[in-house]
């Protein structure tokens, strides 16, 4: 069974099952899915004339000839000296650390096969440390690829190909597809897929195998997202409420297609009796926050109440102030909770909303307190989903029986993450940005151009614009030549003697990062120096600069979201990405995209491509997906081929009652 213990294995016993277990494998099909990172290719000999000065891969798989056996003491270590050389009789020295038994296991004048890194090339001759010698070329895997794993413990390569060679060899490996899957969608069967993953016979092949495995893993993800999600039925077009009415016609401005088309979307789900789990995703400053408006107020209108909850208080204040400025008029009564509202402010809050005088409540994790109880949670929402944990989010959606659930990020998904992460959730994109709104123009600036900059930046300044400075540490260190808040804050008060700043950073209490955040908002500071606390949810409408010291070190989706906080109105606006002179070619890279492009969807995608799946969606929380077989960067193509294939199971055979979809069924019920 492939469901059996590793140690059932030969020659896997306790001591090494404990090393596999470290790496997540216990089982024969934890075994046979742990995936290579990389293969050898040792198809064909390479001897040492093949290797130069310079060259960076100096591997060597051949034939040698034992020459000669010596020892030496080096730093009070034995070494034991082998002399050999190839079948071009090119002279080679192996220097054996610790390996007694060499001595006995190699015989001058005999043959062997051997693979090396050569270290070292001196006259002709060529010297390693680094090597593995058996007595027949089988033996060392020539004639082979061999695959590379990631390691730990006491593991080495051979212990982890000889151990899955015999799970594959010994494993019933069915097939989880139904036959008519493998040819129209040019799958390996599955033992094949597993055998040609390990040990493929060129590397076509083995990315042949991973296609495939990979193909079987995306389907049987999005069609458990599909069951998840239930079967949707046909929903009209939700209706305006008159709140919304008044709010959209008290606007300065109208709304954009794209905002509209959202709103459509979500009436439309909040309107179904299934309940709505969507995402609302769009670039920085498309307007994301008064579509959630929107939204609560069609909740309200029914007689629900809204729980609105952000990842930290500085922004759960933003959104309560801009949700009171343009809320309170139309007579919504809102409320603001976090962790440091105590006592009788409360207990009274908490009571209010009990009985249901609460429309709207604002805050932090503090929403999903054991005391907080609503009368009728109709709409959660939840801005900067990937800063919190499954389980959190879990709890705020219990509050409410059967509350809808709108999920926001800033944060553009690239579309494969889209398809698979996100595929249990319907997904409703902002792309355009409000009427008026300008590209930010993105300069890159070496340090020899530092003061070009800051002569632009006074420009700004003497038109009443304000200017964010931008730092990766809070203080400096000796470890580190990075610049830091506080000793450029002092610096930057020489370069600007008439301007008015403050520092704002994480150390900070909440209530000193408002008031200094509140000062800027009224013009009453020219600047800010800060560290990327500022990064999401800061809304200044004369800021016009942002100036990134040290731009290599940051992400891109980081540099974006900090980019973000300029261009927030009609005024041109400019963002300056400082770099040191060591900065690497990646860097480089990173910076030139943020140059040439202001499209935040482009941005995510090169970040995929950069960071990979993981990073960027936060999957390390519990509860989010682990790919082993899918690359996320680049199979694209095969997620839609899965994402229609699980579509068109669930619409033709939703209870998997077709004898053809059993094998779907057993292993759905299985797995999944």
């Amino acid at each position: 069974m492939i469901d059996r213990d590793i140690s059932c294995l030969s020659n896997i016993g306790k001591a090494r099952a404990k090393d596999f277990a470290s790496l997540g494998i216990r089982t024969i099909k934890d075994l046979i899915s742990f995936v290579p990172r990389a293969y050898e290719d040792r198809r064909y000999e390479k001897r040492l004339s093949s290797i130069h000065p310079g060259d960076e891969d100096r591997h060597i798989y051949c034939r040698i000839r034992i020459t000669g056996k010596s020892s030496f003491i080096a730093k009070g270590r034995k070494v034991f000296k082998i002399d050999a050389e190839d079948d071009d009789q090119k002279k080679l020295s192996i220097l054996a650390f610790n390996r007694e038994y060499l001595e006995r296991f190699l015989i001058s004048g005999e043959e062997y096969y051997i693979s090396a890194v050569i270290n070292r090339l001196d006259k002709g001759r060529y010297e390693t440390s680094s090597f593995e010698i058996k007595r027949t070329k089988e033996e060392l895997g020539i004639g082979q690829i061999l695959p590379i794993y990631p390691l730990t413990g006491k593991l080495n390569e051979n212990t982890v190909r000889q151990a899955v060679r015999s799970a594959l060899l010994s494993a019933e490996i069915e097939d989880t597809l139904p036959s008519s899957f493998y040819e129209a969608f040019s799958l390996m069967r599955r033992k094949d897929a597993f055998f040609s993953l390990h040990f493929p016979k060129d590397l076509q092949q083995a990315e042949m195998a991973r296609k495939s495995l990979a193909f079987e893993e995306l389907f049987y993800l999005e069609l458990s997202a599909l069951r998840t999600r239930g079967k949707k039925e046909n929903r009209g077009k939700g209706r305006e409420t008159e709140l919304e009415k008044k709010l959209i016609s008290s606007l300065p401005f109208s709304l954009t297609a794209a905002q509209k088309d959202a709103l459509d979307e979500i009436r439309s789900d909040i309107e179904s009796k299934s309940r709505m789990t969507r995402l609302l995703q769009g670039d920085v400053g498309s307007g994301k926050t008064l579509v959630a408006y929107l939204a609560s107020l069609n909740v309200i209108a029914k007689k629900g109440q809204c729980a609105f909850m952000a990842p930290t208080e500085l922004l759960a204040k933003q959104h309560a102030e801009n949700a009171a400025k343009l809320l309170l008029p139309l007579g919504i009564k809102i409320a603001f909770l976090s962790g440091e509202t105590k006592g009788k402010e409360r207990r009274l809050l908490l009571e209010n909303l009990e009985s249901g005088n609460i429309d709207i409540l604002i805050g932090t994790h503090a929403l999903f307190s054991m005391d907080v109880h609503f009368k009728n949670l109709r709409l959660a929402i939840i801005d900067e989903m990937h800063r919190f944990g499954v389980e959190q989010m879990k709890e705020l959606e219990g509050k409410g029986r059967n509350a809808d659930v709108l999920f926001m990020t800033a944060t553009p998904i690239p579309r494969t993450l889209a398809l698979t992460f996100y595929a249990n959730m319907d997904i409703s994109t902002i792309k355009e940005k409000p009427y008026g709104r300008k590209d930010i123009k993105t300069y890159l600036v070496s340090e020899r151009k530092r003061e070009d900059m800051f002569k632009a930046i006074e420009v700004e300044f003497a038109r009443s614009h304000q200017a964010y400075f931008v730092y990766p540490r809070i203080e400096e260190t000796e470890a580190s030549d990075l610049k830091a808040v506080t000793s450029m804050y002092e610096e930057l008060k020489k370069i600007y003697p008439e301007r008015r700043s403050r520092i704002i950073h994480s150390k900070l209490d909440e209530d000193e990062k408002i008031g200094i955040l509140n000062s800027f908002q009224k013009g009453e500071l020219d600047y800010l120096v800060s560290t990327s606390v500022i990064e999401v949810g800061i809304d200044i409408p004369k800021a016009t600069v942002i100036v990134i010291e040290h731009a290599e070190r940051f992400g891109l989706a980081a540099l974006h979201q900090l980019r973000g906080r300029v261009g927030r109105s009609s005024l041109a606006s400019y963002c300056f990405l400082v770099y040191s002179d060591q900065i690497s070619e990646d860097g480089k890279e990173r910076l030139k995209i943020m140059r040439n492009t202001n499209d935040g969807f482009l941005i995510a995608e090169k970040d995929l491509e950069i960071r990979g799946p993981g990073e960027i969606t936060g999957n390390r929380q519990s509860g989010f997906i682990s790919m082993k077989f899918a690359d996320l960067a680049r199979d694209y193509e095969i997620i839609k081929k899965a994402k229609l294939a699980a579509e068109e199971i669930s619409s033709s055979d939703w209870g998997l009652l077709n004898a053809e979809n059993t094998v779907i069924r057993k292993n759905l019920e299985k797995t999944y």
